[in-house]
């Protein structure tokens, strides 16, 4: 009895102004979450955030309206499991995430956003539940990692693969002097394939290569133009990064 009565007035001093408060605070935290996804164009963009952040906090409002019916009086065999509505609303925002990420040839796009739905989740289901100190240090670490942890990666170099295609004649530079070049350059090579043409005497070299490079870089490198106007080579193709 004495749970139960703690329970209720737990749920009695939950009053209108307390969660408009929340609603609002949910309602700011999708906002300003879901305004880096539409700045970047991202399919789940400002009104996903808000909708599933603010479907996690009413789920979490619910929770706390319901606590006087959690207990079991003691002529009832029922009791209620009110932790399964959030639980619900994760696995379900699970089910969305999923729809978010995509495959594209050897890039996966679409994590982040998954990623962010699944944060303003955790944000909606502690703004609702009245936690509301940790449901804005969520949100403000949410906008650092989203915001300043892409500058920080945009410094940063990356792995990237590609494929070098050059056609030689006779005269043309061997491919131990190509793979010179190559590693001069810092362009690791992973795997050659050689064809010849024994009419023509030309060769046919495909080099699939590895580099570092900045996220969003997609010159071609020097060493690229510098082999092009050597005597010898016919052709030459760099697709990359892949």
């Amino acid at each position: 009895m004495e749970v139960i009565t703690s329970l209720q007035s737990m749920s009695a001093s939950l009053s209108w102004q307390e969660m408009a408060l929340r609603l609002a605070l949910t309602i700011l935290a999708g906002i300003v979450i879901g305004y880096n996804r539409s700045e970047h164009g991202k399919a789940a963009g400002m009104r996903t955030t808000v909708l599933v952040c603010l479907a996690a906090a009413v789920a979490m409002l619910q929770v706390n309206l319901l606590l006087p019916l959690a207990g079991r009086t003691s002529d009832s065999f029922v009791m209620n499991d009110l932790m399964r509505l959030p639980l619900g609303i994760l696995t379900g925002v699970g089910f969305i995430g999923g729809g978010a990420i995509l495959r594209r040839d050897n890039i996966v796009v679409g994590v982040t956003t998954a990623a962010t739905l699944w944060l303003v989740t955790v944000i909606g289901l502690c703004l609702g539940g009245g936690q509301i100190g940790l449901g804005l240090a969520a949100t403000a670490l949410g906008l650092f990692a989203l915001w300043g942890l892409k500058l920080i990666e945009g410094l940063l170099q990356h792995e990237h693969e590609a494929r070098f295609a050059v056609e030689l004649d006779a005269s043309g530079p061997s491919e131990q002097e190509i793979r010179h070049r190559l590693d001069v350059a810092g362009v690791a090579v992973k795997q050659v394939q050689v064809s010849l043409d024994p009419p023509g005497g030309r060769r046919n070299l495909v080099f699939w290569v590895k580099e570092l490079r900045h996220p969003g870089g997609s010159e071609v490198p020097a060493f690229v133009g510098d082999l092009a106007k050597e005597a010898g080579v016919v052709r030459l193709c760099w697709r990359g990064p892949l």
